[in-house]
């Protein structure tokens, strides 16, 4: 990568201003000031800016965040603070949300810059579950766990819902296991068995869960078994 696309992106700066910088002799590689700004930095380089290390990006990055409420997952939203507010990485406007919650919603978001990993976590044809603990305003009948295993009508859905798993843990609050994303799905299926969800947090995707020592606002790397614990799509299953 050229040296002053390399500085623009990791400072987030303009190509202009990059080069600028770069002119300034503000950049050395190897402990050597370069002023080239067509320099190719290569993936040993060692590259400072004012004497501070810039770390190269080699391969796609995995993230969990504990989302507490009042962010979107959005990664530019002109009204409200994203959660990119909180992840401190270079570059992190490249990272997405793979699958997205409420401003209102908090609990387990998975940011990466992989969108084929993130794309087996979104899409239908996956049935990647995931786990919520809702907190409801009206008491809940043991009645309802069968209701969710057959399926909710939703408001303006053709289908039913796929069945989902619901454990009861107290009067007002349970765990609902879904394998799709319809949108606002745990809230509507709530409403249409005449309920209202009051608070809802997701705890797992997948076989990722949550990290219990993770404020809210905190993030960190999946580990790798988590990253593989998302399989290969279903096409190259078949391949192996």
């Amino acid at each position: 990568m050229r040296l002053d696309k390399f500085i623009s992106q990791q400072l987030e700066i303009s190509r202009a201003i990059a080069a600028r910088e770069i002119r300034a002799k503000k950049i050395t590689i190897n402990g050597e000031t370069v002023r080239d700004t067509s320099y190719k930095v290569l993936p040993d380089d060692e590259v400072e800016y004012d004497g501070n290390p810039l770390v190269q990006q080699h391969g796609p990055r995995y993230f969990m965040l504990n989302k507490p409420q009042g962010y979107v997952c959005s990664t530019d939203d002109p009204d409200h603070p994203t959660i990119l507010f909180f992840i401190e990485e270079p570059m992190a406007w490249k990272l997405h949300a793979a699958g997205r919650l409420d401003i209102d919603t908090t609990g387990l978001v998975l940011l990466t810059d992989d969108g084929q990993w993130s794309h087996r976590i979104t899409s239908p044809r996956h049935h990647c579950e995931k786990t919520y603990r809702v907190g409801v305003e009206s008491p809940l009948a043991p009645a309802l766990v069968d209701t969710f295993a057959a399926g909710i009508q939703l408001h303006n859905e053709k289908d039913l819902t796929k069945p989902a798993t619901l454990e009861i843990t107290g009067p007002q609050e349970a765990l609902l296991t879904i394998s799709e994303g319809r949108y606002h799905q745990v809230k509507r299926m709530f409403a249409a068995v005449g309920n209202h969800v009051v608070t809802l947090h997701r705890e797992r995707i997948g076989a990722i869960a949550l990290d219990a020592d993770l404020e809210e606002g905190e993030y960190r790397e999946l580990t790798g078994e988590e990253v593989a614990s998302i399989g290969l799509p279903d096409e190259l299953k078949q391949q192996k």
